[in-house]
């Protein structure tokens, strides 16, 4: 299977169904744009089981690795591999495209083939952005899966769309180009947009910390970070339902601090951890206090989005195995847990047409099973053992202990919030006697929204049972990632702050 390209078949095939699509739509009829967008998101995801299947979780080198020639002229090359990190993260976007197709399947009802198109064409692009091992590859499919996002929420989005639309092309294009001059100047000084060649560059401090400021230009408005965050509320409140499905998934700005700040500016990383530290603690705290003042439930989930993603960051920059690869699971359990509560509002928002926690109540007793569903998914946010949430938080709380206890016990002040505003939440939402007339007619879960609440569903609780076919194949890769952030690239004479951070950084690894 190693040699068959099928990182390459994952990524083309849903592009070509998904312009496909676009051909199909172009005469009226939705019914074959839908089936083709389901077999296409379908076949995308069967590709990822030999990927699974033969990927061997023993080792941390890119594996199903293709090179072909592609710009000569500047050395750059056609160069895919993915590792433990990637393959799930792949898995993950494959899984949730087959989601959004079924899960679109009846409420869509306006211009169907173009929204499912862009749905395809993106889940491509994001794969490309996971397997990519050239530099110039990784940015074209970076920067390509803002166009469908762009489109998904100006054209079918809500009353404010045009403006959240604007708002998050502009925030990601100004990150992107910083990161664009940071790509070129790394092959200035290599002639080459390999990033093995990049990890190996002897760059000074000053050259290290230039670079780095420019990668977190790009990564932390994607993870997003806080004060970079502002862009995702209107984003989710504004988007379809879907689109907020993908966003979730959309963990760029995380992968990209793995990918390339850690190895590559391994002195900056080390130098800027304190405040890297600093800033996911607030969006921890800050975020979490914010979700609970809301009234839209949209709103909530996207403020919890920016709660853990600050675990991720900030498990990420404490340098410790155990810190890493739960900032890594947290990515990949977030993307379900966070996927499957907007699907639960999407749910909801079709059958009332709104999404203010005051116009529900007592929905238990006209959709029970909906209630159920929605209650296994609010556990895994507030991280329930038993629930892929508590995996990856509890393994990030206890590398922050290790790290400093009290920024351990900042990010544990995450968890009691995060049950603080989830089960506010449900309470108001689910709970109670009925609220309204509107209520008392809800209809509950269909067979086709059971089946994909269901699969999201079983995914929480077995990554939450048994996450060792997860961590097994991350532990090596992640091992190589720190094994390239701890190393001194530069003669320099490090400042303060390097010396530091790395020695209390190895100390609790150790």
């Amino acid at each position: 299977m190693q040699s068959l390209p099928l990182l390459s078949l994952a990524i083309w095939i849903p592009i070509l169904f998904g312009l496909g699509v676009l051909c199909v739509g172009s005469s009226g009829q939705s019914r074959p744009a839908r089936w083709l967008a389901l077999t296409g998101s379908v076949l995308g995801l069967l590709l990822t089981i030999p990927l699974v299947a033969g990927y061997d979780a023993n080792v941390g080198t890119e594996q199903f690795v293709e090179h072909a020639p592609w710009l000569a002229a500047l050395n750059s090359t056609y160069h895919l591999g993915i590792d433990g990190i990637s393959l799930w993260l792949i898995v993950l976007t494959a899984f949730t495209t087959v989601v959004i197709v079924l899960a679109s399947w009846g409420s869509m009802k306006v211009r169907v083939a173009q929204y499912l198109s862009a749905f395809l064409l993106l889940s491509g692009f994001l794969i490309g952005v996971f397997a990519s091992l050239d530099g110039m590859l990784f940015f074209v499919f970076f920067e390509a899966t803002l166009v469908p996002f762009y489109l998904l929420i100006g054209g079918w989005g809500g009353a404010n769309r045009v403006h959240a639309a604007v708002k998050f092309f502009f925030f990601s294009l100004i990150g992107s180009l910083a990161m664009l001059l940071a790509l070129i100047y790394l092959y200035h000084l290599s002639h080459s947009f390999e990033m093995a060649v990049w990890r190996d560059l002897p760059l000074s401090l000053t050259q290290q910390i230039v670079i780095f400021l420019a990668f977190f230009a790009a990564f932390s408005v994607k993870v997003p970070m806080w004060p970079v965050h502002t862009w995702l509320p209107e984003a989710h409140m504004e988007a379809p339902i879907g689109a907020s499905v993908m966003m979730s998934v959309l963990k760029l700005g995380a992968y990209g601090f793995l990918r390339f700040s850690l190895p590559i500016t391994p002195d900056a990383s080390h130098f800027f951890a304190p405040v890297l530290i600093a800033l996911s603690l607030i969006a921890v705290i800050y975020a979490s206090l914010v979700a609970l003042a809301q009234t839209n439930i949209s709103k909530m989930i996207a403020y919890s989005s920016v709660a853990h993603m600050g675990l991720c960051t900030l498990g990420l920059f404490i340098f410790s195995q155990i810190g890493v690869v739960g900032a890594i699971v947290q990515l990949i359990s977030y993307g379900f847990v966070s996927g499957a509560m907007f699907l639960c509002v999407g749910v909801l928002s079709d059958r009332m047409q709104t999404q203010s926690m005051d116009a529900y109540g007592g929905v238990v007793n006209t959709m029970p099973r909906f209630a159920v569903f929605v209650m296994i998914f609010a556990m895994a946010n507030v991280g329930l053992p038993g629930t892929s949430g508590f995996v990856g938080e509890f393994m990030v709380i206890m590398g922050a202990i290790k790290y400093n206890f009290w920024i351990g016990m900042g990010a544990a002040s995450g968890m009691f919030l995060s049950a603080a505003y989830t089960l506010w939440m449900y309470k108001r939402v689910i709970f109670g006697p009925i609220g309204n007339a509107r209520v008392a007619k809800l209809v509950d879960l269909g067979k086709r929204e059971t089946a994909v609440l269901g699969a999201m569903a079983a995914v929480v609780m077995v990554i939450g049972i048994y996450p060792h076919p997860f961590t097994k194949g991350i532990d090596p890769s992640t091992a190589k990632v720190l094994a390239q952030s701890m190393r001194v690239k530069t003669g320099d004479a490090p400042l303060v702050p390097v010396q530091s951070a790395r020695q209390t950084s190895a100390s609790p690894a150790s």
